[in-house]
């Protein structure tokens, strides 16, 4: 059974039957058939569908956008911005995938050898409840206008999201079976992943998640791509503008609850304006609306869950014992729902909870550094490698220092966040693979090398 549960009050708002195993195979053979067509049409004819599925969301925004607000607590305002972004990726995929898969040259020995990119099939997604309509388009947009089909399955928390998602697309014209939910469990997803319908996996979620799922498409020899957790670095250099650095490091660290893999987690402050830009956060933080997710002042609602919330007062309370001191917030607010306050924290060295380990809510961690050279050894000192910023009045000076950085994307006086034109995703333990732009769009095509004779 899947619980969807409103984070603001802990009330039930539905609960969803899972699937029996011959449920889920009957499902993968009717996505297994529907490929063929699907494969079939043409660019043009993809490209109208997907520019049909983001004119639905714009005129259905509210109701999208409330469904979010509902299962997993993010802001209204936040949620409205979320459903633009994912129009946003499926027109900008509609304009431009037949470009980004157009045959390329490949000068050899044959006089008009080249590369075709074609579709591979059938592409699981397994995707978080964090970002429930933006993380399903962001797979969904490419894979489908290079070809393939795809499955989703999502977060059982937001399992009324995937169903609205799944009657969008068919609303917008996607043929039967080309898209489908599956509602199962974590722990049948190996099953799915061996089925021979899928040919290729998609994840977004935490490092255990991408290991398990890793390996079991390993085990069928199965392409993935894995976004996973982030400790995201934010360094804050002698020269940098500090009233500007600190409030968007509020920003990252505290939109969407803190419940971003790209959050600003780790802010590495230069000792000389640490005071100052501490002053700043504590001030701006201090300032954020918390409240009901549903009114339009909210600027921080609740946790989506009660175990993540017990999570990050266990990392918080760990640290506190390594020396951690407090210095905003810390606490649960005395109201219903997963609510904690916006907190900032600063650390006496690396090695304690909060900086070691991903903290998933509201929760800034701030370590101060000697020097520019000793910031840069911080940031890189985390096994995660997903995004950075980095903050200072040299912008040359800081695109060197910007290429030490072991992250998938730096942002330079900037917040980290996604963007469909840019490749998207991490190194060492954040995953592999890259979403979003033309990168992400090759991600599941075959790259194939045709080779012609020369003309007789």
């Amino acid at each position: 059974m899947l619980r969807s549960i409103d984070p603001s009050s802990g009330e039930e708002i539905a609960t969803y039957a899972t699937m029996a195993a011959a449920e889920v195979d009957e499902l993968l053979e009717r996505v297994q058939r529907a490929y063929p067509a699907w494969r079939g049409y043409g660019y043009g004819r993809r490209a109208e569908i997907l520019r049909r599925t983001a004119a639905l969301l714009r005129e259905q925004l509210p109701i999208h956008a409330a469904a979010i607000t509902a299962e997993m607590g993010k802001p209204i305002t936040e949620a409205e911005a979320e459903i633009e972004k994912s129009a946003w990726v499926c027109q900008y995929y509609a304009e431009h995938a037949e470009r980004f898969l157009a045959d390329t040259p490949a000068p050899s020995d044959s006089p008009a050898s080249f590369v075709a990119f074609a579709p591979l099939g059938a592409v699981l997604a397994v995707m978080p409840w964090n970002y429930p309509y933006w993380q399903v388009f962001r797979f969904l947009a490419p894979a489908l206008m290079a070809g393939n089909v795809a499955i989703l399955k999502h977060a059982a928390n937001v399992t009324g999201c995937a169903l609205r998602i799944e009657r969008l697309l068919a609303e917008a014209g996607l043929p039967d079976d080309a898209f489908r939910i599956l509602r199962i469990s974590s722990d049948q997803v190996g099953r799915v992943i061996a089925h021979p319908t899928v040919r290729a996996v998609t994840l977004t979620g935490s490092e255990p998640a991408g290991r398990a799922v890793a390996a079991a498409a390993g085990a069928s020899i199965k392409k993935t791509v894995l976004e996973l957790g982030g400790s995201d670095p934010f360094i804050v250099l002698a020269d940098a503008d500090i009233p500007a650095a600190a409030s968007t490091a509020i920003r990252s660290r505290f939109g969407n609850c803190g419940q971003s893999c790209i959050a600003a987690k780790r802010v590495i402050v230069v000792d000389s304006i640490a005071e100052e830009f501490e002053a700043e956060a504590v001030a701006a933080a201090g300032r954020l609306v918390v409240g009901d997710p549903r009114q339009w002042e909210t600027e921080l609602g609740p946790l989506a869950r009660a175990d993540l919330r017990a999570d990050l007062e266990d990392q918080l309370h760990r640290s506190v014992t390594h020396g951690v001191r407090v210095i905003a917030g810390g606490n649960r607010p005395d109201r219903p729902g997963w609510f904690f306050e916006p907190t900032v924290a600063v650390a006496p060295s690396s090695d304690v909870p909060i900086l070691r380990e991903e903290t998933f809510g509201p929760l800034m961690a701030v370590i101060h550094a000697s020097s520019t050279e000793a910031a840069l050894t911080l940031a890189n000192d985390s096994r995660f490698g997903l995004g950075g910023s980095l903050w200072t009045a040299d912008v040359q000076r800081g695109t060197e220092l910007a290429r030490q950085m072991d992250t998938g994307g730096v942002f330079i006086n900037g917040m980290t966040h996604s963007d469909p034109r840019l490749p998207f995703g991490g190194v060492k333990a954040s995953g592999y693979g890259r979403e979003l732009s033309d990168f992400g769009i090759r991600e599941f095509t075959n790259a194939q090398t045709i080779w012609l004779p020369a003309a007789s």
